[in-house]
């Protein structure tokens, strides 16, 4: 099994998680923030991760830090779980549709991080929670994550829809590139011999 746990403690949030690539899509997920905790627990229903998140967070001042310090410690644990990358299909790219909106995710586990993230919100706000911070959790994971990924909403108007689009969108196409390639033979899937 490729797992991983990862313990964050700052000054503003305290963060455990706890991560198996190859498990059923179980979540137990607990931020503190509503609608981070939807957005979690469909990543690791659509991805087929075990997942574990819990988060004590300033949510008293607002939400950002408990976002971005989530992604960070899933970052760092999806790092974790996969080791060396030996037999995984590494690319993967998935058009996710969601009613009105349509969101492509592209990504590369290359141990290059990068985010290109062209998805805009018309609100600031999805119930209580910051649009903005949409964007914050996906540059947050990415870089610790080691991936290259792309993002883009091609269409949509519902700013919910956007937003889960997006993470679906990130699971499914995580699912694809950590799978095992037995054509691979075990090999790392880079002509460097290592990513």
């Amino acid at each position: 099994m490729r797992t991983a746990s990862v313990s964050r403690r700052t000054s503003e949030t305290d963060v455990s998680v706890k991560l198996a690539l190859d498990g059923t899509g179980k979540a137990e997920i607990a931020t503190g923030v509503g609608f981070l905790d939807h957005m979690l627990d469909l990543l690791a229903r659509h991805a087929l991760f075990d997942l574990s998140i819990s988060v004590k967070g300033d949510t008293h001042v607002d939400d950002h830090h408990t976002v971005e310090d989530s992604a960070i410690a899933l970052g760092q644990a999806f790092a974790q779980a996969l080791g060396d990358k030996r037999g995984i299909a590494r690319y993967a790219d998935v058009h996710l549709p969601m009613d009105e909106t349509l969101t492509r995710v592209a990504l590369d586990i290359s141990g290059r991080p990068f985010l290109v993230f062209r998805t805009t919100f018309a609100r600031d706000k999805i119930g209580t929670f910051d649009t903005e911070l949409v964007r914050e959790w996906f540059q947050a994971f990415a870089m610790n994550a080691g991936i290259t990924l792309h993002v883009e909403t091609l269409y949509g108007e519902n700013q919910h829809h956007i937003a889960e689009s997006c993470f679906k969108g990130l699971a499914r196409a995580l699912r694809r590139a950590v799978a095992v390639d037995p054509r691979e033979e075990g090999r790392v899937p880079s002509t460097k011999g290592s990513l």
